[in-house]
């Protein structure tokens, strides 16, 4: 007899899919229940609600027991062994008891090169082994990827179950803040400026310009700063001229792979099968990366309002917003702003009463870094594992539910309110002439003034760093765990996608991590070696062997254990990169290796090392 849901789990998809018809019934359901309707689909069509049904579960109980698992199953028709593989994708997910109150402590690049070996130390002696309960049974922790606060150094992701649960996220920590939370005393999140470029001059700030001037949580104050102006002027001009003035801006997506913007929504727009879908992917879990967070959390209506010109141009009825899981506050806010603009008539059947019909939906990852990946992502909203798809096609003829799909990121986005604000050739005479307008960097690691920066493009890497304070680093790693180093000599770079490329490094999604003398950068290889082989969906073998191979490879380089001499790994490590580029399904395999290569050859990292 299979496992029955607790009633706790039971209200907690319910709360979520509506009652069902019957009751549970071991495993049968009736056929009135298998017709019931929810959000325009019928149970068949409902397998986009598993993830979401599975953080109900969670948030509520803090794991997902069996009983859990069939009870999702059966309300949304999915076999058990299929739920189960979605749910064990996940690292915020647990198919195992879990405490009320779990704590994922980053110790990924910027957290580990701050102390976080230390943190994690003492959280050892002071709660136990990583996983272990606490004595009361209340707590337990695991060391964690990227929580996206790299500006603030160490940082946590608190993950409560419960009635009206709710995530958070502590940065800057250190022990002393999470015994506070321990013993139930409230912590007050210390004042932090992640723009500070803001501070005294908003001069030259365009992405940036309403992120700590305006509220929020306010549609009304949004709208007095400019707020849906670059809607209605879309409107006036018509998907065409939208499309039109997108491409004279000539604007790269902002991802990693600065694909032309205007030329992927025409695509989009060209095609007759119906409907079309537009995503915003928001699920920036590169470690470095934050800059989408900011915006989400500080400036979420512009988002909103950008997701529904994209929707109207490509004329897409449906948006998705996908925030990755450890954005809790992002979430918030953004659900906020959906709200808030529907209940206005900014979102809904009949937009601003201008004749078109457009929605939002927010959709919340749950910890899988593979998402990022556009197809994976499709693949997580559909209720599957998390894992991409072959290409072609491509998601503009064959993309979310099989349908043609538009997908930015965040900041690419952005960049269209400020494109229709001044028009697409005036936006085109900002930066330089093969990447115009602005962009917003990542700043963290060896800095008096960690944060997002909002320059031109074509900027130097040295001005750019003189702006976060930094002096002369020992170090810099651009593009994030899929990017390069740069050493000291690089300094004069241009932080543009052609400077870029002539100097064989990615500017990817805005990282610019400074690393001084006091870090060793050994360790930070070793961690980015680690961060690949734990995130590899798996899926094709080039990738999931070489990240385990290549970090085999590293350790035993690093400990003077090496197969014969260095320069044998280190052929080996270039060998397993080749193979990885050349064979791997997505871009996670086919960037694994380019930091760890880049430490080698260009910093020396390993230098004296080896037999």
């Amino acid at each position: 007899m299979r496992a029955a849901p607790t009633p706790e789990e039971r209200l907690a998809v319910d709360e979520l899919l509506g009652p069902p018809d019957s009751g549970w019934e071991g495993g049968r359901r009736s056929a009135a229940d298998e017709h019931v309707a929810f959000g325009g689909r019928s149970a068949r069509e409902r397998r986009h609600l598993l993830l979401p049904a599975l953080h109900a579960v969670r948030s509520r109980v803090g794991w997902i027991s069996e009983g859990a698992l069939n009870y999702v199953s059966e309300r949304l028709t999915v076999p058990p062994a299929e739920a189960f593989g979605v749910a064990s994708f996940y690292a915020m997910f647990s198919t195992k008891p879990q405490p009320p109150r779990v704590m994922h402590v980053c110790d990924d690049i910027a957290c580990k090169a701050a102390g976080a070996d230390h943190l994690c130390a003492d959280l050892e002696l002071a709660i136990g082994p990583e996983g272990t309960p606490s004595a009361d049974g209340r707590f337990t922790w695991y060391r964690s990827p990227c929580l996206g606060l790299c500006e603030r150094g160490h940082a946590v992701l608190f993950q409560e179950s419960g009635e009206a649960a709710e995530d958070w996220a502590l940065a800057p920590v250190h022990l002393d803040g999470i015994a506070k939370v321990m013993s139930g005393e409230w912590v007050e999140q210390p004042a932090w400026n992640s723009v500070p470029q803001t501070e005294g001059s908003r001069h030259g700030l365009r992405l940036l310009r309403r992120v700590g001037a305006v509220n929020p949580e306010s549609l009304d104050d949004y709208r007095a700063n400019g707020g849906y102006e670059a809607l209605r002027r879309a409107v006036d001009l018509g998907p065409e001229g939208v499309i039109r003035e997108v491409k004279d801006a000539k604007l790269l997506g902002r991802g990693g792979a600065a694909f032309p913007t205007g030329v992927k929504w025409e695509a989009v727009a060209k095609q007759a099968v119906r409907p079309h879908y537009f995503v915003c992917n928001a699920d920036e879990s590169e470690p470095g990366t934050f800059k989408d967070r900011i915006l989400m959390e500080q400036d979420p209506f512009a988002v909103i309002e950008a997701l529904t010109i994209a929707g109207f141009a490509t004329g897409s009825e449906r948006g998705f917003v996908y925030v990755r899981g450890e954005y809790p506050r992002a979430m918030r806010r953004l659900q906020n702003a959906v709200d808030r603009a529907r209940a206005r008539g900014f979102l809904g059947e009949d937009v601003m009463g201008a004749g078109f019909a457009f929605d939002v939906e927010i959709r919340r990852g749950a910890g899988a870094y593979i998402c990022g990946e556009e197809t994976a992502l499709f693949n997580s909203i559909e209720g599957r594992r998390g894992e991409p798809r072959n290409k072609p096609p491509f998601p503009v003829t064959h993309g979310l539910f099989g349908k043609p799909t538009g997908i930015n990121n965040v900041e690419t986005l952005v960049n269209v309110l400020e494109i229709l604000a001044i028009g697409g050739p005036a936006y085109a005479e900002i930066g330089t002439p093969e990447s115009t307008g602005t962009r917003l960097f990542c700043l963290s690691g060896s800095l008096e003034s960690p944060g997002v920066y909002e320059v031109e493009c074509g900027t130097r890497l040295r001005d750019l760093l003189r702006l976060a304070g930094a002096g002369e680093p020992r170090a810099v790693l651009l593009g994030g765990a899929a990017g390069a180093f740069v050493g000291p000599d690089d300094l004069d770079l241009e932080l543009s996608f052609e400077g870029a490329r002539a100097a064989g490094v990615t500017l990817g999604s805005g990282v610019v991590m400074a690393f001084d003398e006091n870090v060793d950068l050994a360790d930070i290889v070793l961690r980015i070696a680690a961060f690949f082989r734990d995130e590899s969906c798996g899926q094709c073998v080039p990738c999931r062997v070489g990240t385990v191979r290549q970090e085999e490879a590293l350790r035993r380089i690093a400990s003077g254990r090496t197969l014969g001499s260095l320069r044998q790994d280190v052929s080996l490590i270039d060998e397993i990169a080749q193979v990885m580029r050349d064979a791997s399904i997505c871009g996670l395999g086919q960037t694994a290796a380019s930091a760890v290569q880049s430490a080698i050859s260009r910093l020396g990292v390993f230098d004296g090392k080896g037999a």
